[in-house]
């Protein structure tokens, strides 16, 4: 869906969503403009000037009307007539509060004031990294360095188990402090749960249904953050099955099925996730009716749909605009409710699947809290990517012999198990390999095998969404930093699924270059070097390192480079000669340069910008985060 088409999409969500919660609370005048102005949308085209902002302009005079929420200028049920009573001083919305045990309040600075000792302790260890550095540099020009360099390997090795320790501390200090503070945040389900069956309940009642409500929360808890988040999302869930799923008395009793409809909410915890669950005893989905009408929209064929199975032929349900109905009514029909709920839940880094059989079952499943998201770095080639971890069941290596074709589409059978795999190289547009490492994962109720040619590990991050502007292919969820800097793409493993991967990969994954930056290090220190080299590495680029100018000359007559890093202080021709050198060469003179020096008075780094560097790092204060960030900067257009 192109950038036009999305902005009416998402209006036509934001007012569904509006009516269904206007129906709920009793405000029919709202939901009624709600439906006109969705009834607008539908043809923009033919749209008379003025007549859409007219429409919203009604909307939010209604909405104006009616008061704050927890007002009494207007009662539900009244058609959204406000009240004559008019407050002569405006009522503030309360301030919402947690009520805390002293001892957890004790506890939260206890850990706070043991971390703030452990930085402070991880401040001096640091310190003496950079001594040690100091002392190497000086004790590379000695004419037996041997003496310096086992000094070193004792001190750097008590340093590293220093760290270690002061690390594990740190570690499980922060790790019972963030899940203290997110105790704080939790909240029993049940009282939401049954507030939606209380709509349910006022819904069925409009719509001359008989339906009887079972609310099973026990003692579940969530995240009240991702309760809010999700319900609107819950809400449209619930009146679906109201409106979608149970039949009137009169069809039920022709069904042979009890006149009275049956919709049970329920809740269950599995670690660190939660599962809400909505069933109906109601008609079902119609599987003929879904394939026909995804048929004739075009995405997919009848050949490709004799073999759908049942969940595969159900994930169209949550495509946006999906529907079934040949009419729209005010409650649905516009096809624009589940692929909202599917938008919300997965924001909140859920998954949501249906089965329907002689009723429907739709399954929500999201994080206990809302902290950050685990990821499994993957890498492909000499890319790197991530997924979320929670779903991931089992790791195995697979073998040419392993794969196999049916129906177009690549499979992995294992044994009598036939699995469908998601090759990674697919989404770089490169050409994808039979072997690696296939990542069991569940998705959309199904196992899907994720392939990469190796998982590098499991990984906490915050996941950023990318904007629309971003140009993202849809297969892209979001972007990360890893802990060593590096941005990765997280892709979404709804678009990875049963049924959205037949065209997740339409539009490939290409990051901001093809391959990594390649990186020409140049320093006659090994030690120097050699940290160099690893500190540009870990942040993923592509080192070829060389001792000195005429190395570094012959190197770049061999093959092309995206940056040039390199030191002053060189016996023969010197890092500034080599710059100027460079800069003098019609090949070679936009080749950006850092020099990295030891040399940090003023006139020092003057001389390194007038010989043409690009920048002018010292080793003595060098962080790795600000080098790699620079060479990606200089070295990403080339």
């Amino acid at each position: 869906m192109d950038e036009s088409e999305e902005a009416p999409a998402q209006v036509r969500r934001e007012l569904h969503a509006l009516k269904g919660a206007s129906r709920m609370m009793g405000f029919r005048q709202v939901a009624e403009l709600c439906h006109q102005a969705e009834d607008l949308l539908e043809t923009p085209e033919s749209l008379a000037p003025g007549k859409l902002e007219e429409c919203l302009v009604e909307i939010t005079n209604g909405l104006a009307a009616l008061g704050p929420a927890g007002d009494d200028q207007a009662t539900p049920g009244d058609d959204g007539r406000a009240s004559e009573r008019v407050r002569t001083k405006p009522k503030h919305r309360k301030r919402e509060e947690i009520r805390v045990a002293t001892e957890l309040v004790d506890d939260l600075a206890d850990r706070s004031a043991r971390m703030r000792v452990v930085a402070a302790g991880a401040e001096g260890l640091a310190n003496r990294v950079f001594r040690l550095a100091a002392l190497a540099e000086r004790g590379v020009g000695e004419r037996a360095p041997r003496q310096v360099l086992a000094t070193l390997a004792t001190s750097l090795r008590q340093v590293a188990l220093e760290f270690e320790g002061g690390q594990r501390i740190l570690s499980r200090l922060t790790e019972r402090q963030l899940d203290a503070l997110l105790h704080l945040q939790v909240q029993p389900l049940k009282p939401f749960l049954k507030g939606l069956a209380e709509h349910a309940r006022e819904l069925a009642d409009a719509l001359g249904k008989r339906v009887e409500l079972e609310v099973n929360a026990g003692d579940a808890q969530l995240d009240r953050r991702i309760v809010d988040r999700l319900r609107e999302a819950l809400l449209h869930l619930v009146r679906n099955a109201v409106d979608h799923g149970i039949e009137s008395p009169e069809e039920r009793v022709k069904a042979g099925k009890d006149p009275v409809g049956h919709i049970r909410l329920e809740t269950s915890s599995e670690g660190d996730r939660v599962r809400l669950r909505v069933v109906d005893d109601g008609r079902g989905i119609d599987r003929q009716e879904v394939v026909g009408t995804a048929i004739r929209r075009g995405l997919i064929t009848e050949e490709v749909a004799e073999e759908l199975t049942m969940s595969e032929v159900l994930q169209f349900l949550f495509r946006p605009g999906f529907t079934t109905r040949e009419t729209k009514t005010e409650l649905s029909g516009r096809g624009i409710g589940l692929d909202a709920v599917a938008t919300t839940v997965r924001a909140a880094g859920g998954d949501l699947w249906m089965e329907s059989d002689s009723g429907t079952v739709i399954t929500v499943e999201v994080p206990l809290a809302r902290r950050g998201e685990r990821v499994l770095v993957m890498e492909v080639g000499q890319h790197r990517l991530a997924v979320p971890a929670a779903p991931a069941r089992a790791y195995r290596r697979i073998v040419p012999e392993h794969v196999e074709e049916a129906e177009g589409r690549r499979v992995v059978r294992i044994g009598d198990r036939t699995i469908a795999a998601r090759f990674l190289a697919d989404a770089l547009g490169e050409p994808a390999g039979d072997h690696g490492v296939l990542v069991e994962m569940v998705i959309g109720g199904g196992v899907v095998g994720i392939v990469a040619d190796s998982v590098i590990g499991e990984e906490e991050v915050i996941v950023h969404p990318l904007p629309a502007a971003a140009g993202a292919p849809p297969v892209v969820e979001g972007i990360t930093l890893l802990a060593s800097g590096r941005p990765v793409y997280v892709l979404s493993l709804q678009r990875l699924g049963p049924l959205d991967a037949l065209d997740a990969f339409d539009h490939p994954v290409h990051g901001p270059r093809s391959r990594p930056i390649q990186v020409l290090l140049v320093d006659d220190s090994v030690v120097s070097r050699e940290m160099v080299r690893r500190l540009l590495e870990d942040g993923g680029l592509g080192v070829t390192s060389v001792g000195g100018a005429d190395d570094a000359w012959q190197a770049l007559e061999d093959r092309d480079f995206d940056c040039l890093v390199t030191d002053i202080e060189m016996p023969g021709m010197d890092g500034l000669g080599l710059t100027r050198k460079l800069r003098g060469d019609s090949r070679l003179a936009e080749l950006p340069i850092v020099v990295v020096s030891t040399l940090d008075r003023p006139a020092d780094r003057l001389a390194g910008l007038e010989s043409g560097a690009d920048a002018y790092l010292t080793k003595q204060g060098l962080d790795a985060r600000e080098l790699v960030a620079l060479v990606y900067r200089v070295g990403g257009g080339r």
